[in-house]
């Protein structure tokens, strides 16, 4: 090869590879709200249906509305993790009447950039999958021992981006970052494409 088309080869096999891995972060978002919402009970569970994804069983919403709604954030935070831009995403689980927060799942977003000049040290799909798969069981798993939600919840989805922003995106208006005082934090597992690294943690509030 010429030097020309040696770059040109490798700049098109780090763009594929940087779509790949955003991809796998980017299903995420999409597969842990359901599962949580289902899990939690924050909806009634015959607007779910199952669906065979990351060799686990996963829930898949029903209602038109709060589909869009959850492919709408898939889609922001795959332009966000391109741009490098979002630091974490978090879904806060209130009472409707209150708006009490009541749980705080937090999933950390690290990007490194230095995986962006070595491309084959990613780790296989299938190791990536393995992570999401793990971390999809513990959030399952996080029944056992959360309180169970005995009133009427809702629930919210915050963006942190840089400088400390946080934004809904339903409004794609600024918010505060909807911490819980006195919370029982539990540190969950994480997984990684070589490029981004995802760390997981739910806070809740004890029951009274």
């Amino acid at each position: 090869f010429s030097r020309c088309v040696f770059k040109a080869y490798l700049d098109g096999y780090i763009n594929f590879f940087l779509r790949y891995v955003c991809a796998c972060v980017c299903s995420f978002p999409s597969s842990f709200p359901r599962s949580i919402l289902y899990q939690r009970g924050v909806y009634d569970e015959t607007l779910f249906s199952k669906e065979h994804k990351y060799d686990l069983p996963l829930q898949v919403v029903k209602d038109k509305d709060l589909k869009d709604y959850i492919s709408k954030v898939s889609a922001q935070i795959e332009v966000w993790l391109e741009q490098h831009a979002i630091d974490k995403v978090v879904l806060v689980i209130l009472e409707t009447e209150t708006d009490d927060i009541l749980e705080r799942w937090q999933f950390d977003i690290d990007c490194d950039d230095t995986a962006q000049t070595a491309p084959d040290k990613a780790p296989s799909k299938q190791k990536v999958q393995e992570g999401i798969r793990n971390l999809m069981r513990q959030i399952v798993s996080c029944v056992s021992f959360l309180p169970v939600l005995e009133t009427r919840c809702c629930f919210d989805i915050l963006f942190f981006l840089g400088k400390n922003e946080i934004v809904q995106p339903s409004t794609m208006s600024q918010t505060d970052a909807h911490l819980i005082s006195d919370a029982q934090e539990v540190s969950l597992r994480s997984f990684s494409t070589g490029h981004h690294s995802v760390k997981a943690q739910i806070s809740y509030k004890c029951s009274s």
